[in-house]
């Protein structure tokens, strides 16, 4: 029981999954968390009292629609039980509209509901998507224009490479000089970044 709620089959979770998306559409709309108090941003107290209070405002300089505010009004709810659910969001008028065809719920159930063929709306086979797939995991050819991708080195010479420590010079600044002290030192292994 969390708050007076009993926890079943996941459902408390849910119900605090609705409660994020709609901190994280507020904030793309507005800019700004909505629970924070404009005036004293930093204090986590206000905040909390704010989230308990539900107390939250879009500013007049925001546009947003009524089908919006009000789909936002029933996902700030405190209590969960009475929290719109993610099933009512999807056929919410906001949520639906503009929403691509091959988006909406029966286009999924389609999708999901076949083996491995691809849904009517898409005019690749499965086949053309698994070759495209497989190109863009190829590394690309020596070029002598673009990014450089011919002077890169593949994941395993990469390990195996030394890193190489620049030249000091007499104008070195204190970063180039902690950076060139770190490479020398060797607590730095480069080869375990993955980027």
């Amino acid at each position: 029981s969390i708050n007076g709620f009993r926890i079943r089959r996941g459902k408390l979770v849910k119900m605090a999954d609705v409660w994020s998306c709609g901190v994280t559409l507020y904030v793309m709309l507005v800019g700004a968390y909505p629970f924070e108090d404009p005036d004293d941003p930093k204090n986590i107290k206000k905040i909390i009292q704010r989230i308990a209070a539900v107390d939250y405002t879009i500013p007049d300089n925001i546009l947003i629609s009524a089908d919006c505010r009000q789909l936002i009004s029933l996902i700030f709810v405190s209590n969960p039980t009475k929290r719109i659910t993610m099933k009512e969001i999807k056929s919410h008028p906001w949520f639906l509209k503009n929403l691509p065809r091959e988006l909406t719920e029966e286009a999924q159930a389609d999708y999901y509901e076949r083996s491995s063929s691809v849904p009517s709306f898409s005019k690749q086979t499965t086949q053309e998507i698994m070759e495209i797939v497989q190109d863009a995991r190829k590394k690309p050819r020596s070029s002598t224009s673009g990014y450089g991708y011919a002077d890169e080195l593949s994941d395993d010479e990469e390990k195996n490479a030394k890193v190489s420590v620049p030249e000091q010079n007499d104008e070195e600044d204190e970063c180039d000089k902690k950076v060139r002290e770190v490479l020398e030192s060797g607590e730095l292994d480069m080869s375990a970044l993955h980027i």
